[in-house]
């Protein structure tokens, strides 16, 4: 038989204060709204621009808030597909991406490796320092006279022009994520033995990695852009060549290149996302 409770006390315990719950998401800082709701929210914005751009250019071209010569409707920019020669969207996209990707890829390999380099000895990046700040600072189109003089006006020219273009922001941004690394892992590796290249290659870039594979991500988008700068010189396939064309044909060519970039820029990084989620599941924040 249980003890009797002492005279003046309740005669049952009283029940445990429930735990406060968190706030919702659209009320806190800094807290990632659940994946359906991000998707939802990025289709409404598209959905807000395509309905504004309906509505500024809905109806007869005399009766539209803005001029079809300077903004067509997206009706029009969808049938200027027609208005271009048999094969020549598909072919522009591959011959793109191609120049795109041996450009970038070789600014992606010098860019890590002596990003890694510099960000290990601060030394080098110091030396590094002013010609990086040069190169991130000076106007992309300045970039096509130079290479042109030094690369001729093929395709070699085109790689190049990517790589000047992306390498210094490629070079810069590796560099800042080796030295966010944090010290006590570093300090770990000196205390069991670890010479100074097992350190950068088995502590500093893997868990540098996943940033600079972001970083690859998103100017990777910057250099897809960048290609139609150069296509027009010499060029008889690329989405710059096309819009270089949109002259003779009427500005929707223009603005269905610039969508068509767009597209192919936010599907690449779509799978890099994902493949980057896959490889580094332990990140959460990727």
């Amino acid at each position: 038989k249980p003890p009797e409770a002492p005279a003046g006390s309740s005669a049952a315990a009283e029940p445990a204060p429930a735990l406060p719950s968190a706030p919702p998401w659209y009320s806190t800082l800094r807290v990632e709204p659940p994946a359906l709701m991000r998707y939802a929210l990025g289709a409404a914005c598209v959905a807000l621009v395509f309905a504004v751009w309906w509505f500024v250019t809905r109806g007869a071209a005399v009766d539209r808030i803005i001029s079809p010569n300077k903004l067509p409707s997206p009706g029009e920019v969808w049938d200027s597909i027609d208005k271009l020669p048999d094969g020549a969207l598909l072919d522009g996209i591959f011959a793109s991406l191609g120049r795109v990707g041996k450009g970038f890829a070789l600014a992606a390999l010098v860019g890590v490796t002596f990003g890694v380099i510099a960000g290990s000895f601060r030394a080098i990046a110091a030396f590094f320092q002013p010609l990086v700040i040069f190169g991130r600072s000076v106007p992309i189109s300045a970039l096509i006279p130079v290479t042109l003089l030094f690369f001729g006006i093929g395709e070699k020219q085109k790689m190049m022009f990517i790589f000047f273009a992306t390498a210094p922001f490629v070079f810069s941004d590796t560099v800042r994520t080796i030295a966010l690394v944090p010290e006590r892992y570093v300090e770990t590796a000196q205390t069991l033995g670890a010479s100074r290249f097992q350190i950068i290659t088995k502590v500093l870039f893997p868990l540098a990695l996943p940033d600079i594979v972001t970083s690859l991500r998103f100017l990777f988008g910057l250099a897809f852009g960048y290609i139609a700068l150069t296509e027009t010189i010499n060029i008889h396939a690329g989405l710059g060549f096309l819009i270089n064309m949109s002259e003779r044909r009427g500005s929707a060519v223009a603005y269905l290149m610039l969508f068509i970039i767009a597209i192919l820029a936010f599907l690449f990084d779509w799978l890099l996302r994902y493949l980057q989620r896959y490889a580094f599941h332990y990140r959460k924040d990727l």
